[in-house]
């Protein structure tokens, strides 16, 4: 690195007073809950991952994408959950044995009130938390809002820039991502220069433990691609960041932020194979990884799945799917109250259709979490009230 490219670094390094990592010594209780919000960016097709098989419409409105009815002889069929839906096969291996387990939840016809179908307004509508059309703080996210009313619960965003889930808190939430990085941004002698820069100032403490956290996090990759050298089968992409999370949400941080992009599939979406199978897999394989490497502090977390919306109910003439509005979000851990399909729901028929094209949104996630944050964490009413304002709690028991 020459010195233009390294005084360029420290600026950028310097804009970004997300990376604070002041407090990050701070050590919670051991066995006080661990709270993860996976947020997929795109929009992703929830027809595909969780199937209503039982219903005709669906297959006459995907005639080259839906998955096929359950079958014991046909690998690629649907896995039967009850009566009316089941799983896409791809995840099999992953996220179905949690299901057998009881540790998994799954809430079909969710969402927003936002129709606007539009990415990045529903982002912000589901990351602010407010009402629609609310006024107030448009930098204030209701992960923040949360993290300002517990005491002695560290959070942290697993991100390249800090989400708007977490602006606005009373405190300062670090952000670092660790997507496959298994580089130090600066060495020893760099790292003292930068830290040096910012000797005596209000930025000190928040530099020199920024650095410090992204040198330690490099040494640990890099060990785990030694360690993985061996041959040893392992889940890739996301199942790999998920278990650097894990270390850090076990040991050190109880309130997470993470999301994947890549679920906007408007073109040869398929079934079993294809870009969404694919996403599914890694999604899957993630989290069942992330499970498995909190060993028994999996009893003590609950993570929760959501997108912006659904896909249109039908597919489109290029054998995809296009912006929606209801979708089913996932709700998971050792002693959630799984294995069901938890909310209100409605038979998937045309009739029940928003606008002859969508899932309806049956539960509002401002309500649904605004129940399940209140039993995690115990938190009173007028606390439930400053992180989801105007919402109407409803406890559907999930832990």
């Amino acid at each position: 690195m020459n010195r233009r490219e390294f005084l360029l670094a420290a600026a950028s390094a310097a804009a970004l007073p997300a990376l604070s990592f002041s407090g990050r010594l701070f050590a919670a209780p051991t066995n006080s809950p661990r709270f993860l919000f996976v947020f997929l960016r795109g929009g992703y097709d929830c027809n595909n991952f969780l199937v209503p098989y039982s219903s005709d419409f669906y297959y006459e409105s995907r005639p080259t994408i839906a998955i096929a009815k359950p079958s014991a002889n046909n690998p690629n069929a649907t896995i039967p959950l009850d009566a009316n839906w089941g799983l896409n096969p791809v995840v099999r291996d992953s996220i179905y044995p949690l299901w057998q387990k009881k540790q998994i939840a799954f809430i079909p016809f969710a969402g927003t009130d936002d129709l606007s179908r539009s990415h990045f307004e529903t982002q912000d509508s589901i990351e602010r938390g407010e009402p629609l059309n609310a006024g107030g703080n448009f930098r204030s996210g209701f992960l923040a809002r949360l993290s300002s009313q517990l005491t002695g619960i560290p959070a942290i965003a697993f991100t390249n820039s800090l989400p708007l889930s977490f602006q606005g808190a009373s405190k300062d939430i670090p952000n670092i991502s660790l997507k496959g990085n298994t580089k130090a941004n600066f060495d020893e002698r760099q790292s003292a220069i930068l830290a040096g820069m910012y000797k005596n100032t209000s930025l000190a403490s928040a530099a020199a433990d920024g650095l410090s956290l992204r040198t330690t996090v490099s040494m640990d990759l890099q060990n785990e691609m030694i360690a993985a050298s061996r041959g040893a089968p392992n889940a890739t992409g996301f199942a790999q960041e998920t278990q650097r999370i894990a270390a850090l949400m076990r040991d050190q941080y109880r309130l997470g932020f993470v999301d994947v992009g890549g679920w906007d599939t408007h073109v040869n979406q398929g079934n079993v194979t294809g870009g969404l199978a694919n996403n599914l897999r890694n999604l899957c394989d993630g989290l069942a990884a992330y499970a498995a490497a909190l060993g028994k502090e999996w009893d003590n977390t609950v993570v929760v799945v959501v997108s912006e919306f659904g896909r249109t109910f039908r597919e489109n003439g290029d054998r995809g799917t296009d912006h929606g509005h209801g979708t089913v979000h996932w709700v998971l851990g050792g002693k959630v109250n799984g294995g069901r399909m938890a909310g209100e729901q409605v038979a998937v028929t045309q009739q029940n259709l928003l606008q002859n094209r969508d899932y309806q949104v049956l539960n509002n996630y401002r309500d649904v979490y605004s129940g399940l944050l209140a039993r995690v964490w115990g938190l009173r009413g007028n606390q439930v009230q400053a992180i989801f304002p105007q919402a109407k709690p409803r406890d559907l028991q999930l832990v």
